[in-house]
């Protein structure tokens, strides 16, 4: 399988698609994670607010049949550049367009000005956390807004 990228606006259909899909995912792999916090949904609803305004890149990535089987973008956050809303279809894991999505949105973060970038995650994404190591992605203390999602787990990479 081959995937190129293509940068897209955050209305694209696919991209909205991608994260219709991915947002299904996270309720599945989360379900049952914070039965014990009343107040989760509210907290949740205000850490992972989006203003597509602040988005500054949408990348999808493209197999040979012309399908978008990956997404990810990038976002001002506090003056810096957030990596938010990365996926990769499950018949496209496994063959390296993770990496080729981070490579992506890492270069619309240079382009930017951006010397490092970072991202959330949690407890119940090992694959992702994997991926983020394994190219270079460095354990931080949780920022905001995610303080309040107690199985937060984020990253910073340094950008040459």
């Amino acid at each position: 399988m081959t995937i190129r990228t293509i940068r897209v606006p955050w209305t694209d259909p696919r991209a909205v698609a991608l994260r219709e899909l991915m947002d299904r995912e996270i309720v599945e792999r989360y379900t049952g994670r914070h039965d014990d916090d009343p107040d989760f949904a509210s907290k949740a609803a205000v850490a992972f607010a989006l203003d597509p305004a602040d988005v500054v890149a949408v990348v999808l990535g493209i197999d040979d049949a012309g399908e978008a089987v990956a997404h990810a973008a990038l976002r001002r956050l506090a003056g810096r550049y957030e990596v938010k809303r990365v996926i990769v279809l499950p018949q496209a894991r496994g063959a390296g367009v993770g990496r080729l999505m981070m490579a992506a949105i890492e270069e619309a973060a240079r382009e930017c000005g951006a010397d490092s970038v970072i991202l959330q995650t949690g407890d119940r994404q090992p694959d992702a956390v994997a991926l983020y190591s394994r190219i270079g992605y460095r354990p931080i203390p949780v920022y905001e807004p995610y303080r309040a999602v107690t199985n937060s787990m984020c990253f910073e990479k340094q950008l040459a």
